[in-house]
């Protein structure tokens, strides 16, 4: 069975501020509910890239398909035990005013 879903959030800071949240791997901490055991390559955000974390006691694995800095877009793969794969369309788009949209689709 297949789901599809795009939930997405208005955040109220810089765009820059909030992409550079997603985009380095090692700030994930500040805002997603897991702890991040390993980033190889350490660094910014790039294709390859592979991410060990704990959620809950719980081992994930999340690879960076493709990031475009350009168009702020970052596409992963996440694994979870019991062989549940995610896959992300991450997008982060300017709003009037220093807020900006993330979604996660």
């Amino acid at each position: 069975m297949s789901v599809s879903v795009c939930p997405f959030a208005v955040i109220h800071a810089p765009i820059e501020r909030v992409w550079t949240l997603l985009a380095e791997p090692a700030n994930f901490d500040l805002w997603w509910e897991a702890h991040t055991r390993s980033i190889v390559p350490e660094g910014r955000a790039q294709a390859g890239q592979k991410i060990h974390a704990k959620a809950g006691g719980l081992d994930v694995r999340v690879v960076i398909n493709r990031i475009d800095e350009a168009k702020r877009q970052i596409d992963t793969t996440t694994r979870f035990p019991l062989g549940i794969t995610v896959s992300s369309h991450i997008t982060c788009t300017p709003l009037e005013e220093g807020a900006c949209q993330v979604s996660f689709g």
